[in-house]
């Protein structure tokens, strides 16, 4: 499988914001990564789109998920990023970065797929629009012609749905 960026390319460690870190996501979030997901089910279905994730999701399948995109990382054919409050303690969403057209037609014609969540909370702080336009500013600093945002709901303020 070809990478999603140049062997070249040093990978972003991620950034961060008065609101949020975002950094890549590992095996050791899994705990707090567990919290955000299963307390966020609808929100997090409703924004980004797709029946991910499952109301059974367990621990273990939560962890071997973290494992996937950590090696993902590891091989530089995807990327996956955790978003967390300042202080580390909560985890509030996730950023995937994946080949143009990984998760459907929206984003066919791209470099790269980037999709993200937030937990209920988050979105209920305003937290949702404010990470989509951060990452609209950092998907600059990556070598992509052309990206994509495969989400099924995007923040109105960048003139996007």
């Amino acid at each position: 499988m070809s990478t999603l960026v140049p062997d070249d390319f040093p990978v972003p460690s991620g950034f961060s914001t008065s609101d949020f870190v975002v950094r890549p996501l590992r095996t050791r979030d899994v705990y707090l990564d567990y919290i955000a997901v299963m307390t966020s089910l609808d929100i997090i279905r409703r924004t980004r789109g797709g029946h991910w994730p499952p109301s059974d999701l367990t621990f273990e399948q939560d962890l071997i998920d973290l494992a996937w995109h950590e090696k993902e990382f590891q091989n530089r054919t995807s990327f996956a990023f955790t978003v967390m409050r300042p202080d580390e303690r909560e985890c509030v969403g996730c950023v995937y970065l994946n080949p143009g057209g990984y998760r459907g037609h929206t984003t066919t014609d791209c470099d790269v797929d980037v999709s993200f969540w937030v937990t209920q909370a988050a979105y209920d702080e305003g937290m949702y629009p404010r990470l989509f336009s951060a990452l609209d500013t950092w998907m600059k600093s990556w070598p992509f012609q052309s990206v994509g945002y495969s989400n099924a709901k995007l923040p109105s303020a960048l003139g996007t749905q």
